[in-house]
């Protein structure tokens, strides 16, 4: 099974300017991620997908693979399908461009569970800490009895009506992997209503009957869209985590 990781890095982001290229223990973040991913002795190879040709010149600088890809897609998914166009592969995985802190059991975990034929998408969940059990900027996920997604949401899932403190809540981890044929359904969908209500491109999946497979790891990560979370990651990473 041959497996190729795309991490996806556009030059512009809302919340935290050109984060991209910010800064980490001495380090581009973009060059953090990949150096991360590429730690995973499984995968057959790792490409960073750019719009930026500022991007692409630092990741070369590095020793670091990259594609200029088109400006205007609107989600990392839709990026890393243009790179299945050029690269043949039987799984990808999609690794968030702003999530330094991944591990390679976090792609080992991916693999093996996309080692399973019948898994078109897959993803990860970790326990929640308390702290994010309510807050909006952390996904939350639930699952069927047999780990396949029922919903991803930005609110409380599930609510525990009679405050009996026996729910079980899981934060969901920004690492996907496709294989070519759910890539290709992604793109030929519209936007979802549900997509555009909480955000959250997987839910286009969802919304129109493509199962997400979802594997659970004791293994937290800390995604970088603010200054702070910058700081907390760096003190991370500069302790060894």
């Amino acid at each position: 099974m041959k497996t190729l990781a795309v991490i996806p890095a556009r030059i512009a982001s809302t919340r935290l300017s050109r984060k991209m290229l910010r800064e980490i223990a001495g380090k581009p973040l973009v060059i953090r991620v990949y150096e991360a991913v590429r730690a995973c002795t499984q995968l057959d190879d790792v490409v960073v997908a750019t719009d930026s040709d500022e991007i692409l010149d630092v990741c070369r600088q590095h020793g670091c693979k990259a594609q200029l890809t088109l400006a205007f897609h609107r989600s990392g998914t839709e990026r890393v399908h243009e790179i299945s166009n050029l690269i043949p592969a039987d799984v990808y995985l999609n690794v968030q461009g702003d999530e330094p802190l991944t591990r390679p059991d976090h792609v080992s975990a991916l693999i093996e569970l996309m080692s399973d034929p019948d898994v078109a998408v897959g993803t990860l969940k970790t326990p929640a800490n308390l702290s994010d059990i309510n807050n909006p900027n952390v996904v939350k996920v639930v699952t069927d009895a047999s780990g396949r997604a029922l919903y991803f949401s930005r609110a409380t899932i599930p609510y525990d009506r009679d405050g009996e403190g026996r729910a079980t809540y899981f934060k969901h981890l920004g690492l996907y992997a496709y294989r070519k044929a759910a890539l290709d359904r992604f793109v030929s969908l519209p936007e979802s209503l549900l997509e555009r209500s909480e955000k959250l491109e997987q839910l286009r999946f969802l919304e129109n009957g493509v199962p997400i497979h979802v594997k659970e790891t004791p293994y937290d990560s800390v995604g970088v869209d603010t200054e702070d979370d910058l700081r907390k990651v760096e003190e991370l990473l500069r302790g060894g985590r």
